[in-house]
């Protein structure tokens, strides 16, 4: 076991029971809404929610495909053992937010009946390049910075608010990992109005 591995802790149980709760509570009533249980739905609200869901399935699982691929990503960089002790703990961190990403993404596609993708064996990353810490948070700055392009266009998409609004929360905290990265190298954290 790596001096990274050791130090990657699941959430301590009364913080996991309580992300896990809200975030059911979230889900079932984006579930619910998918039934029907809200006035004004359509006129055949059992076949309107499963185009829905799975239309909200598919796009789940894409931002479950980015996920796995970030969350492999950080300890692949961190175990080069290229970062300092406070950008190891800074990466630690951020794998912990996306370990929770996947968890609550998980859970949202199995409560629409929907099957979870699991992670690639294999990622093609360019270890080889990683050569610094530089390099390393170049690479973990590159992950942030494609998970905010993805959920920018996700949101949108999804058919169920709730689950739209998870994602843009998502999106949120993966905006403030690419900022601190590129505090981190020295470049300018939020160099635009807007992110594109």
């Amino acid at each position: 076991m790596t001096a990274y591995e050791s130090a990657i802790a699941p959430l301590p149980v009364a913080g996991r029971r309580t992300f896990l709760g809200r975030s059911a509570i979230a889900i079932s009533g984006a579930v619910a809404v998918f039934l029907g249980c809200r006035e004004g739905h359509a006129a055949d609200p059992i076949k309107a929610a499963a185009g829905s869901a799975a239309n909200d399935v598919k796009i789940l699982n894409g931002a479950l495909r980015g996920e796995h691929q970030i969350v492999a990503g950080y300890q692949i960089g961190a175990e080069r053992g290229l970062l300092p002790k406070s950008l190891t703990d800074m990466a630690v961190q951020f794998h912990g937010h996306h370990k929770a990403h996947v968890d609550l993404l998980m859970n949202s596609v199995k409560h629409l009946g929907g099957t979870p993708e699991a992670p690639p064996q294999k990622f093609d990353f360019p270890v080889d390049q990683m050569k610094n810490s530089t390099d390393v948070l170049r690479f973990f700055a590159g992950l942030e910075q494609s998970a905010v392009s993805a959920y920018l266009k996700a949101v949108p998409a999804f058919d169920n608010s709730d689950l739209a609004k998870a994602a843009a929360s998502i999106l949120g905290t993966d905006a403030m990992h690419w900022a601190v990265l590129r505090q981190a190298l020295g470049d300018n954290p939020v160099p635009a109005a807007f992110v594109g």
